[in-house]
């Protein structure tokens, strides 16, 4: 057997790497510098979205809204397929390349439409009322989709890429951290700077930008091959999983033997074959959890072909099964993240909502200056900035004496902390609402454009959610590449994105029960159109409870959670 190496990494000619001169902080550079850009281009692109629907393709507001609903939904299900193509047949190296080459031309395209005159909509100067043909809208949203397939596909593969640099699980959390923390720095200079460009002074130069940031990250990920530790494929994860299941099935009524030791296992012998050297180098250790799926590593005699090969559809090996057991070992934890998204979707709507209703004025240097409400992200950007480092260099070294654990906190501790946080920051946005409403009552003030509270009480709210996606967010993403098969790991690290995507969905949903509930009998509900003659605070407490039921459910999950058998 040549060429075996620990973690069946490799250089980008499949050699051995040379441990000392790649991956690491060195390689760790090429990927921030990536990450910084992706998000810069991301949001110049997505942020001011519904202003583009509706302004420049000549859609109605409510069409606008769905548009940029469906996108964002593409969005966050596209990192299924970067991720499902880099564990089975490209690796993470080549996905990310691929897909960033898309990525670069769908914004290409849509600078395209609002600089060739061919392309872009022509618009009355004084009405500014855009009318574009059916193919400059076709143009317009075969970009747009290319964007969110190059920006999605390539998500969960760049993040896991990067854990794959480190052999120190030390290191490895403070790349995790100072990566989502890198991330929102290229958010917060997008949706203030490049956003202003495309408000203030034009599309082409707003979309400019982001296109240029995403061709220089290309370029600048690429320049860094030479430092990076890549891992091969091991062929499609999905059929893998699905011949355990089956072959499960065909042996319900199979006895398990006592000795674990005679369930099925390559030998030496088969492992000499064509493409075994991953068999040969990370074999899991077994495990008594979920031992109905044994079953499928239970030798009979009619589980060989006639050639005396095993048929995977009857006899899996017992890696391969404990593969599937650490995929539905995650699922209850990937399940209760679903509750931490549906708040953190709040900052995106019913802070803004909330916002909307205080005083949003701000004097600096004699000039009064009114902050839109939604400018107030930043505050959560600035949260999650300021958390990384505290995390790393004050939280991590004090727990860690306390705890006696290497990374100061487990995984899933950590995890819970983030949702305990969370949790703070809506019943302190519930309070502000609570004492805003009391004024708005006492003085009358039900159909006045803003109360006198000034909108930045609501900076603790933000700043707080920030802090606790330090906490679960990025702790998510550890967890999930750490208790992930190596084989799996693009594919856990998408599974775990898909939470923001249904904690939206879930957030949706909570809105529109609560408001058919509370508007029966003609009540104006707890979130009518006017936020004064309602009651936000209710559904502040309401939100509150949900956190904290979940909080409950987590604790009781992690309990029963098992982390992975080591390799030997």
């Amino acid at each position: 057997m040549t060429n075996v190496r620990a973690d069946d990494s490799g250089d980008i000619s499949n050699n051995p790497p040379n441990k000392n001169n790649s991956g690491k902080w060195r390689a760790s550079i090429f990927i921030f510098v990536y990450q910084f850009l992706e998000k810069l281009a991301f949001y110049g692109v997505s942020t001011n979205l519904v202003q583009f629907f509706n302004k420049t393709l000549n859609q109605t507001s409510a069409n606008a809204a769905n548009s940029v609903t469906n996108w964002y939904g593409t969005c966050f299900l596209t990192p299924l397929i970067g991720a499902f193509l880099a564990d089975a047949y490209w690796g993470q190296y080549w996905t990310i390349i691929i897909f960033t080459a898309i990525y670069v031309m769908g914004i290409t395209i849509l600078l395209m439409c609002v600089v060739f005159p061919a392309l872009k909509p022509s618009c009355d100067s004084t009405t500014r009322q855009c009318h574009p043909t059916e193919l400059q809208t076709v143009v317009a949203n075969i970009s747009l989709y290319l964007v969110a397939l190059g920006s999605g596909a390539t998500r969960p593969c760049v993040s896991s890429f990067g854990g794959d640099q480190f052999d120190d699980k030390k290191q490895r959390s403070s790349f995790f951290n100072w990566s989502f923390m890198i991330q929102n720095v290229g958010m917060m200079i997008s949706t203030s700077m490049v956003v202003w460009l495309e408000t203030n002074v034009s599309w082409a130069w707003g979309f400019g930008v982001s296109a240029a940031a995403m061709a220089i990250a290309l370029g600048f990920f690429s320049f860094g091959t030479r430092l990076y530790r890549l891992q091969q494929p091991e062929g499609s994860p999905l059929t893998k999983m699905c011949q355990v299941i089956i072959a499960s099935i065909r042996k319900y009524d199979v006895v398990l033997p006592c000795d674990q030791s005679n369930l099925y296992e390559l030998s030496h012998i088969e492992e000499e074959g064509e493409n075994d050297i991953v068999q040969a180098t990370k074999k899991l250790k077994h495990t008594d959890q979920l031992r109905f799926f044994d079953k499928s590593a239970v030798e009979t005699q009619i589980d060989k072909t006639s050639k005396g090969l095993a048929n995977p559809w009857r006899l899996c090996t017992v890696t391969q099964v404990e593969e599937f057991k650490c995929i539905i070992r995650l699922l209850p934890v990937w399940a209760s993240g679903l509750m931490f998204a549906t708040v953190l979707s709040q900052i995106y709507a019913i802070f803004i909502l909330q916002g909307n209703k205080m005083d949003p004025h701000l004097t600096i240097f004699n000039r009064n200056l009114k902050v839109p409400s939604a400018s107030l992200l930043v505050f959560n950007a600035l949260g999650v900035i300021v958390a990384a480092p505290i995390y790393d260099w004050v939280i991590v070294p004090t727990a860690k004496k306390l705890t006696r654990h290497e990374q100061g906190f487990t995984q899933l501790q950590r995890v819970g902390i983030g949702l305990a946080i969370s949790a703070i920051a809506i019943v302190i946005a519930g309070i502000l609402e609570h004492l805003r409403l009391n004024i708005v009552r006492k003085h009358n003030y039900y159909d006045v454009e803003f109360a006198p509270v000034s909108i930045f009480w609501q900076v603790p709210q933000y700043f707080l959610v920030g802090f606790a996606e330090i906490f679960t967010l990025v702790g998510q993403i550890e967890f999930f590449y750490d208790q992930a098969p190596y084989s799996l790991r693009n594919l856990c690290s998408a599974l775990s994105l898909t939470t923001l995507a249904l904690g939206n969905f879930l957030s949706s949903f909570v809105v529109i029960f609560v408001t058919k509930v509370t508007t029966q009998n003609r009540s104006l509900g707890w979130i009518p159109d006017n936020i004064n003659r309602g009651h936000l605070d209710y559904y502040y407490s309401l939100l509150t409870l949900l956190a904290m039921v979940n909080c409950i459910v987590f604790v009781w999950v992690a309990s029963y959670y098992r982390y992975k058998g080591g390799y030997y």
